[in-house]
């Protein structure tokens, strides 16, 4: 059980018999009444963020989510495999489940999975990633204005915009959690 008073960013808590993450805790202690915690937290299963606020003192149970490191594999279709490097056992996952993560997944990448009740239920990428370029035209010369982009397909399928000097063949730096170029790798 954990006490609001040990709430912080990050804690993986259950209530109404579903895991959630906090997202962000804020102590509150009015001038008048009785202090409370301001709680925002997201849904591991649906994705949804809920914002409540929970009397100080207010205990909820501890979410037994487990993290494993997991490679990924390959993609069929509509499922992604991912194998555990020290069972070797395999756990594939879907579209829903991976949410954003399928933009930057490439072949061997280490990531986070995490379980819930033995049930895969999210993946963490890494935050900064190095992928090669698939797909981008040609900078067109005298198209100088400052900060300039042009659209650019990774190996992933995903597309995102860089700088007019990126081009097809490259390898760059990403950040997952936002999806922007960061830098020219090599």
């Amino acid at each position: 059980m954990y006490d609001t008073s040990e709430f912080r960013k990050g804690l993986k808590i259950e209530m109404d018999g579903k895991p959630f993450v906090i997202l962000e805790n804020q102590f509150v202690k009015p001038g008048k009444g009785q202090a409370f915690n301001r709680v925002r937290m997201k849904n591991l299963l649906s994705g949804n963020v809920l914002e409540l606020n929970m009397k100080s003192g207010d205990t909820v149970k501890k979410a037994d989510v487990a993290t494993e490191s997991m490679q990924f594999m390959y993609a069929t279709g509509d499922e992604w495999h991912f194998m555990n490097t020290k069972t070797y056992e395999q756990v594939g996952l879907t579209e829903e489940q991976l949410g954003e993560a399928k933009n930057y997944l490439t072949e061997n990448l280490e990531v986070q999975i995490s379980f819930w009740n033995s049930k895969a239920i999210a993946v963490e990428v890494p935050n900064f990633i190095e992928v090669q370029i698939t797909k981008c035209d040609p900078g067109v010369r005298g198209d100088t204005v400052s900060g300039a982009l042009k659209p650019a397909t990774l190996e992933t399928g995903y597309t995102l915009n860089v700088p007019l000097f990126i081009n097809e063949g490259d390898l760059l730096k990403i950040d997952t959690r936002t999806g922007e170029y960061l830098t020219r790798v090599g």
